[in-house]
């Protein structure tokens, strides 16, 4: 076979060929391993919220790898068409084995390890450069990609999008912590509230309550002294429950600043203070159902109750938390039987206009009543003693501040906290 002879014309035409393909038959392959393993989901995070010249880049990408089985198909035919036809123009230079030695050395070294290290360091930039050159090879190889890539389709399926899981998420934003060492930014208390807001879904009342034995309570019963008014301010809440006979039987809660205008020398009841009606919630509600509930500013205390178990009992307890009335059975010291004298049933919203439609102040965002709907209180001023119907048994007290707690992962303390202990 007669090859070409050297510096002639035809031979410099069949080099540049050659060089032409390699680096056409290293382009392709680049971007097949540059494009395809870009995940649609971090291109729309860099189109939506990355830095102006990526949003550029990941939008031009975007428009042409949504069709992500028409466009592999593309790269591979013209990656294969290329490598194909090298050996066909090498032949023509030199014998058949130099010709296979440089193919496959080319193939490699040149179009496959340089160009496909390249195009993942740089793939962002250099896919956004050569989207118009993908587009025309798009349509060239259109009638033999398009049959394949619906056929891929209809195996495979459409729109690979793999999101990460909660616990996936949590040790991505951990990574990504300049105390990982790994080059990221965010701060130890960003991390530990992001991740805290992750494991909020799985956390329930029961994992943040205050228990029973650990509240501070008071009797409706007691007296408004200078003794107990200095135990209620010592201890810093805003908020007080408040129990009829015993501990467990919390009835409502007592707000500190209603304290502001009583002289603790006129020793005035508890039970002639207005109260306001508490929240009762199941032991295994969410924290953040529970969080949604209190940024309604309807309360921010609530009474955890432990509801008997079963299959029927739990799913009566989820449907009863939060309940837009409570049942109070009122008795009268003026009962000579000391028994039963009314029942009444204290709505926990009030109606302002007349409408009792409790579905629309729950369903408003605000931390602020709404404007129709104003919190019941429970105004006891005829000296009667109440107890709430048995719902389940009452363990603990949950707040604002203990869900707060377990969504940043932290002690939140005042000035009123003993930091010691």
């Amino acid at each position: 076979m007669k090859y070409l002879s050297c510096c002639s014309l035809d031979f410099f035409f069949h080099v540049a060929v050659v060089t032409m393909i390699v680096l056409f038959a290293g382009m392709m392959s680049g971007l097949t391993l540059g494009l395809m393993s870009m995940s649609l989901v971090d291109l729309e995070v860099l189109a939506a919220s990355g830095k102006p010249i990526d949003r550029l880049r990941a939008s031009k990408i975007l428009s042409v790898v949504k069709r992500h089985h028409l466009v592999l198909c593309t790269l591979l035919i013209s990656n294969a068409t290329a490598m194909e036809a090298l050996p066909i123009f090498l032949n023509k230079l030199v014998p058949e084995l130099i010709a296979i030695i440089l193919s496959v050395t080319l193939i490699l070294l040149f179009g496959e390890i340089i160009p496909q290290s390249i195009c993942t360091r740089y793939g962002l930039v250099i896919g956004a450069a050569v989207t118009p050159l993908v587009r025309v090879l798009v349509w060239i190889w259109f009638p033999v990609a398009y049959p394949i890539s619906k056929v891929l389709d209809c195996i495979l399926g459409k729109g690979h999008v793999s999101l990460f899981r909660r616990a996936e998420l949590k040790t991505l934003v951990d990574f990504h912590g300049n105390k990982a060492g790994k080059g990221g930014s965010l701060s130890h208390h960003e991390t530990t509230i992001i991740g805290g807001a992750l494991e909020l879904t799985s956390k329930t009342a029961r994992d943040a309550m205050t228990p029973l034995s650990e509240t501070f309570s008071v009797d409706i019963n007691a007296k408004l002294d200078r003794n107990l008014m200095n135990s209620i301010i010592e201890k810093g809440y805003s908020r007080v429950p408040v129990y009829y006979d015993q501990p467990g039987n919390i009835i409502g809660a007592l707000l500190v600043k209603n304290l502001m205008t009583i002289n603790p020398a006129d020793c005035v009841p508890i039970k002639n203070v207005t109260l306001r009606l508490i929240p009762r919630v199941s032991d295994t509600m969410p924290l953040y159902d529970i969080l949604n509930e209190f940024q309604k500013g309807l309360s921010h205390i609530a009474v955890v109750i432990q509801h008997p178990s079963g299959p029927n009992q739990s799913q009566t307890a989820q449907q009863s938390i939060w309940s837009s009335e409570v049942r109070v059975d009122i008795l009268n010291e003026s009962n000579g039987n000391g028994g039963l004298r009314s029942r009444r049933t204290f709505n926990r919203f009030k109606s302002v206009s007349g409408r009792g439609d409790v579905s629309h102040a729950e369903s408003s965002k605000s931390r602020r009543w709404s404007d129709k709907f104003l919190p019941e209180v429970l105004n006891i001023t005829d000296k009667p003693f109440s107890s709430f119907r048995k719902e389940g048994e009452v363990i603990g007290i949950i707040t604002m501040e203990d869900v707060m707690e377990e969504l940043i992962n932290d002690e939140i303390f005042d000035e009123t906290d003993d930091h010691n202990e």
